[in-house]
């Protein structure tokens, strides 16, 4: 019942920018804390970015802060993620999660992922 579908990722030349979105359907959207993460393989899953319900809480990987910015629009029941000044250490498949509760609770449902390279 509970999914998340990712979208918007790609191919991006370094310095460039790309918008990740998430739809989430199956839940009450504004009830749960959300999150983005990136693997490359041979690499453990990351946290790049978090949110709380309401938004007003975000918190970021060290990696990311100050070019990636985490929103949501709770009345579309999406999730967005801004990346600006990418480069190739960005490479990675970006999956879209729900969390069980708040901020610091475990991820129950994860995305399918979408690619997002970056690339000269």
């Amino acid at each position: 019942q509970v999914q998340l579908v990712e979208s918007g990722g790609g191919l991006v030349q370094p310095g460039g920018s790309l918008r990740l979105s998430c739809f989430a359907s199956g839940f009450t959207f504004s009830w749960y804390a959300m999150s983005w993460h990136r693997q490359t393989p041979g690499k453990e899953r990351e946290l790049v970015a978090s949110i709380s319900n309401l938004g007003g809480t975000t918190d970021y990987g060290d990696s990311v802060k100050g070019r990636f910015t985490i929103s949501r629009d709770n009345a579309k029941s999406r999730l967005y993620l801004q990346m600006n000044n990418l480069s190739s250490e960005d490479t990675a498949v970006y999956y879209c999660a729900k969390l069980l509760g708040g901020l610091g609770t475990r991820v129950t449902t994860w995305g399918q992922g979408t690619q997002v390279t970056v690339s000269s």
